[in-house]
């Protein structure tokens, strides 16, 4: 959009003109691939409103087009005109048309460097004025589209007024091609708006107010000129509102470093000291997915997260992710009740180190945090554990027949007795009922007998060319790999030739038939050896046209019990405004106005609406925040665009004040290996622009919270590191 210092006034005069707009009709779009409007220097001071037959000949449209904003620039020293009429439709979408006229353009290029390498005031002043000008276009652009968007501001909540009014302001800016006005700023040594997205129209007149003054002082002047700065939209407002609504959701920072959030789920009720650990270790939010487990479990893992906050004095907050209506292979018939034990070996086969092994009293819970073993096995015997001791050899028969033994190598004191770290040199199948017999020097045999070894892993291995059938219901026998799936709506959206990723895109496929009960998949997409598809694993359709409720039912009888045991609620797939409609409803329904509640963007519609989202949630009282949930999100908006989506969910989310959570993949190796890399290291120093870090549970998770703790703390800290450069010696003689 071609724009110039304009007056305010002449826009908001002819309001009236345009008669009422729809609250989807946003101020500028949100999609994520719009063309930038231009903005070009030497253009009059003037904006005019489109003619009143022109409005008319689109509202006679009346469904195709939703207009909010129509404007247009004449330019200097010329009754001709390029004109630049813009529209919004109901899709949230722009529309441009232009209507270019034959111009004499007499504007000539002014070089920034002529600041420093002229003396010639005059000169200055024109380069001032010129600036000065582009600048005062786009702030009144800004408040041209507040003004426009009146309406929609007035529906706000009060707590979310100011941060809706300057997240308009930004959208407005977002609109426009500002790269050349950027270098010019640059030049003269003032704002850059690539920063400017908490407090847009105080950066905006800051600016202006600067270039006046420069201006007053080159032509030798005295009078400094106003920028109309409005009082309530001052930088120390507008970041303090920004730090408010975090404390609000979040909770304040602890010692200048951002919050940590820990995904947990059972291994939190069977093991004592997890939460107390986790907590220790730098976690300030605990999340649990109720897509996973029961209200019971759920209610287990509160009851401890708030009884070891209490002990520890350290605050935590707890967010439980409604499931959504995300798509996930289901349930498998379980594997045998067998576990394998193997050494470690070299290349020859020979042994490397034993297999640890970690026995205890059946009930004990798991292993102390600080021990690390290769199996863990729960032994059914009064007498077995209490008569054995370090050095002694424990013998058994394996599921195979195989004679077998461990040597006990440690004793741990546990709560429910002892626990024996034992070591096993070669491979062996342990199953439930495996007798145990132990005998020490002079000491009487020990009898034991396993018990509580879970099923092992239920999966389909699928390699590229393979053919998948997803089904509604399991079916026992068939040669062809087969997945379930209950949700109807894979079913009836797909189409043959639409693509299909399973597990956060780790397995993609091309579909090759679908009908009302089955869907054939060609897999084009998988590891050299073939990946791993098990049970509750993601399910995307990123082209198919899918339709599916906000909110599920399980959703709605999910949010009562986290209204009462929760502090904020993660809105999984949140795509458009009907969703939010549908969670204000039944917020208001169950009366949970101090419920926090985090949009979690995973969708290209919820990433295309976010402007229009985080508005229409801002009616709420509750405190607000997003989630980039970069696991679904990549899958379907295409891994090579997540850089850029990230930044740009970080940027709308800063303008409107909302607290944001890095979420995904972070630290993943550390957590699943317990060695990160070095991408993951950088990932995290991204991350830490927002207000908050999830990392996901895992073997070495306490691990992953220390080192992450221990970059934000380094990253907080006034003293900057410096590398370690040697001085240069410079030398007399030349060799």
């Amino acid at each position: 959009m071609k724009l110039s210092a304009a007056s305010f006034s002449s826009v908001t005069n002819h309001a009236s003109n345009y008669g009422t707009y729809t609250p989807e009709a946003l101020i500028v779009s949100s999609n994520f691939h719009d063309k930038p409007l231009q903005l070009s220097c030497g253009l009059n001071a003037k904006i005019l409103v489109s003619r009143c037959k022109m409005f008319q000949s689109l509202r006679r449209h009346k469904q195709a087009f939703q207009l909010t904003f129509i404007i247009s620039a004449v330019r200097n020293g010329n009754d001709e005109h390029e004109s630049t009429t813009s529209a919004y439709s109901d899709d949230q979408s722009l529309t441009i048309s232009k209507n270019n006229c034959k111009i004499k353009d007499t504007y000539k290029e002014i070089d920034a460097s002529s600041l420093y390498l002229r003396e010639d005031h005059s000169k200055h002043a024109q380069i001032h004025g010129n600036l000065l000008d582009k600048l005062k276009a786009i702030r009144l652009h800004a408040l041209a589209m507040e003004q426009w968007n009146a309406s929609r501001l007035k529906q706000c909540h009060g707590r979310h007024a100011i941060s809706a009014a300057n997240l308009i302001h930004y959208m407005a800016l977002r609109s426009l091609d500002v790269d050349q006005i950027k270098d010019e700023l640059s030049s003269v040594g003032l704002l850059n708006l690539e920063t400017i997205n908490p407090y847009v129209i105080a950066s905006l007149s800051a600016g202006i107010q600067m270039l006046e003054n420069l201006k007053s002082t080159s032509l030798g002047g005295s009078e400094k000129g106003k920028a109309g700065d409005r009082s309530e939209f001052t930088m120390s407002m507008m970041t303090n509102k920004a730090n408010s609504n975090r404390d609000f959701l979040i909770g304040p920072l602890q010692d200048e470093r951002i919050h940590i959030m820990v995904t947990v789920g059972g291994e939190a009720i069977s093991n004592e000291t997890f939460i107390i650990d986790v907590l220790k270790k730098g976690a300030t939010i605990i999340r649990i997915n109720c897509a996973h487990g029961d209200p019971s479990i759920w209610s287990e893992i509160i009851r401890r997260v708030k009884m070891s906050s209490q002990m520890l004095e350290i605050p935590c907050r707890i967010l439980m992710d409604l499931a959504g209506p995300k798509l996930r292979t289901g349930k498998m018939k379980p594997g045998p009740c067998v576990i394998k034990i193997s050494p470690k070996k070299n290349e020859y086969g020979n042994m490397i180190t034993a297999a640890q092994v970690w026995v205890a009293q059946k009930g004990a819970g798991p292993p102390p945090s600080h021990v690390s073993p290769d199996a863990v096995l729960y032994v059914d015997g009064q007498d077995f554990l209490t008569n054995i001791e370090t050095g002694d050899t424990v013998k058994f028969s394996d599921a195979r027949g195989k004679q077998r033994s461990l040597r006990i190598s440690k004793k741990f004191p546990v709560f429910n007795g002892v626990g024996f770290m034992a070591d096993c040199a070669k491979t062996c199948y342990v199953q439930n009922g495996t007798k145990l017999y132990a005998k020490g020097d002079k000491k009487r045999a020990a009898f034991g007998c396993v018990v509580d070894v879970p099923p092992t892993e239920t999966f389909v291995r699928l390699r590229v060319g393979d053919l998948l059938v997803i089904t509604r219901n399991e079916e026992l026998t068939c040669s062809t790999p087969r997945v379930t799936c209950s949700s109807g709506y894979l079913f009836d959206s797909v189409k043959p030739g639409e693509p299909i990723a399973f597990d956060d895109g780790k397995i993609w496929g091309v579909i090759k038939g679908a009908s009302i009960s089955e869907i054939v998949v060609s897999i084009t997409r998988a590891g050299p050896r073939g990946t791993k598809l098990g049970p509750e694993k993601s399910i995307n359709i990123p082209e198919s046209k899918i339709q599916y409720e906000g909110l599920t039912s399980k959703d709605i009888i999910d949010l009562d019990f986290v209204g009462t045991h929760a502090d904020i609620v993660g809105i999984s797939f949140v795509r458009n405004v009907n969703d939010i409609v549908v969670l204000q409803q039944e917020l208001e329904k169950m009366k949970l106005e101090h419920l926090g509640v985090v949009l979690k963007i995973e969708t290209k519609d919820g990433l295309k609406n976010l402007a229009v989202l985080i508005l229409e949630a801002m009616k709420l009282p509750n405190p607000l925040g997003v989630m980039i949930a970069r696991g679904d999100l990549a899958v379907e908006c295409g891994w090579e665009l997540m850089a850029d989506i990230q930044e740009q969910i970080l940027s709308i989310c800063s303008a409107a004040h909302v607290p944001v959570i890095w979420a995904t993949q972070v630290l993943e190796s550390l957590v699943k290996s317990g060695v990160p890399t070095r991408a993951e290291i950088t990932d995290v120093a991204c991350g830490r622009r927002a207000s908050c870090i999830m990392l996901n549970k895992g073997k070495h998770i306490l691990e992953a919270i220390a080192t992450l703790d221990t970059i934000l703390r380094s990253s907080s800290t006034i003293a900057k590191v410096k590398a370690e450069v040697k001085p240069l010696v410079i030398s007399n003689h030349l060799s």
